[in-house]
């Protein structure tokens, strides 16, 4: 008989079961607008397995985007160890898409930043990041540099 124990801290299993929870209330509410038939996060590519440039262009394709051919920024960055208020709507942001940053607190990632070019609206220089660790996507979002601008998810908006 073998007997597995793990010392898990309180913090982290309530920070996990929000996000769980936020990830499923955002599955339904998904699933209830688009009638069942599914969103466009349902038919993207694995976050795993994402090594080569080409791996990122079709990741953010898969989810309707056109991109270009090569970043336009490439950053390493330490996700912090502890994260304070301020990021907590990037963490939320993040959740919703059913990532969690705080798996990766202190690892060094990478950040690939292309430029979209089919946004619905019609505006230039909207941007798409992936936050990638040891080549699985673990973060994303879609913003507007300008003063003022927005970030949202990677999910195309209607």
């Amino acid at each position: 008989m073998f007997i597995f124990t793990a010392k898990i801290r309180k913090g982290r299993i309530a920070a996990v079961a929000a996000a769980a929870a936020v990830v499923c209330v955002v599955l339904l509410a998904a699933a209830g607008l688009s009638g069942g038939r599914g969103t466009a996060a349902s038919a993207a590519v694995s976050p795993k397995g994402v090594r080569t440039n080409e791996d990122r262009v079709a990741y953010l394709e898969s989810y309707g985007w056109a991109v270009s051919a090569q970043p336009i920024a490439v950053e390493e960055l330490t996700i912090p160890e502890a994260f304070d208020e301020t990021y907590s709507q990037y963490l939320e942001l993040q959740a919703g898409q059913g990532f969690d940053l705080t798996d990766y607190c202190g690892k060094r990632v990478k950040r690939y930043t292309y430029e979209i070019t089919n946004y619905p609206t019609g505006e230039a220089g909207i941007q798409a990041g992936l936050l990638i660790y040891k080549n699985t996507v673990i973060g994303g979002d879609v913003l507007s540099p300008q003063l003022g601008g927005f970030i949202h998810g990677l999910e195309m908006p209607e």
